[in-house]
């Protein structure tokens, strides 16, 4: 793909089923009770079960990898301004920024159906 500097990005959607929290701990090993226990998650403030913040990050990073040889992801960053949830529907929305050195920077903006900043700051640069 021939990237251009203010070229937007396909928008990624995707829903995040209720069972992905779990599967994530099992490909993940990180067995935190806020991703998997319900219960638990209610009693320290959450509301319930989040999302594993990597994970998020995953779905961001594939709304630019898709299909893509995963070698040329050079760098990658985020700040996590929001919590996901089993049922939420991510929207990942982003811009081609600059272009210099064989590489496409990629500004990145991940929301939830609410409109809510999950994902902020972010970018990835891939290598052309």
């Amino acid at each position: 793909m021939a990237y251009k500097i203010n070229q937007e990005i396909t928008p990624f959607q995707i829903e995040v089923d209720k069972y992905r929290p779990c599967y994530y701990a099992g490909a993940s090993g990180d067995f935190n009770p806020i991703h998997i226990d319900n219960d638990f998650a209610k009693a320290v403030g959450l509301g319930g079960v989040i999302l594993h913040g990597l994970c998020t990050m995953a779905y961001v990073y594939r709304a630019v990898m898709n299909n893509k040889d995963p070698e040329k992801l050079k760098k990658i960053k985020a700040r996590f301004k929001g919590m996901v949830r089993p049922n939420d529907k991510l929207t990942v929305s982003g811009k081609v920024t600059a272009i210099e050195n064989n590489l496409a920077t990629i500004d990145l903006l991940a929301t939830n159906q609410k409109n809510e900043h999950i994902i902020t700051n972010a970018c990835a640069a891939i290598e052309i």
